[in-house]
């Protein structure tokens, strides 16, 4: 099984059987959106940030996972590209401002380079563990209490970015 070793580390960390669930959701469509795309995408790296990105939900639920899951993820040695997916996998991307009003650190937490925007976009795609159209994941994003227009407008551009990769 080509995710075993993640699998076990996610469950030695505090990962629950959900939440892999949900983590394993994801991987298979960020592969697919990978696959699909024309533009160079590092496969791997997207698998194993896909397979990583909420391990941080391990200690905690709130918005700060990815905070935390990067911090786990440095400790463990991982790849940095690695730890800034884990980071900028929340909701669309997140601003310096928009980070301070949320109470986590005030940096830029916005997904750049094609490997961090295809776990982001997959992991808005799953809710729970079943795969949802964009209009779904976006009625429920834009219904978010206090998320706002920057943000809705975000997501919108990630996806019309990645539906230009697809071949």
């Amino acid at each position: 099984m080509e995710d075993k070793k993640e699998i076990e580390l996610l469950k030695n960390v505090g990962c629950s059987d959900r939440v892999i669930e949900h983590i394993l959701a994801v991987k298979r469509v960020a592969l697919r959106i990978a696959d699909e795309s024309s533009i160079p995408v590092d496969r791997e790296l997207v698998r194993m940030g896909a397979l990583l990105h909420d391990i941080g939900r391990a200690r905690t639920h709130g918005i700060e996972h990815a905070v935390i899951g990067a911090e786990m993820a440095r400790e463990l040695g991982m790849d940095e590209r690695i730890v800034r997916i884990i980071e900028r996998h929340i909701g669309a991307g997140i601003t310096a401002d928009e980070a301070r009003v949320l109470g986590i650190p005030g940096k830029d937490y916005v997904p750049q380079t094609p490997e961090e925007k295809i776990v982001t976009y997959a992991d808005n795609l799953i809710k729970g563990i079943r795969e949802t159209s964009f209009e779904t994941a976006f009625e429920g994003f834009r219904n978010i209490p206090g998320i706002g227009k920057p943000a809705i407008e975000r997501f919108i551009r990630l996806h019309e970015e990645i539906e230009q990769w697809k071949k």
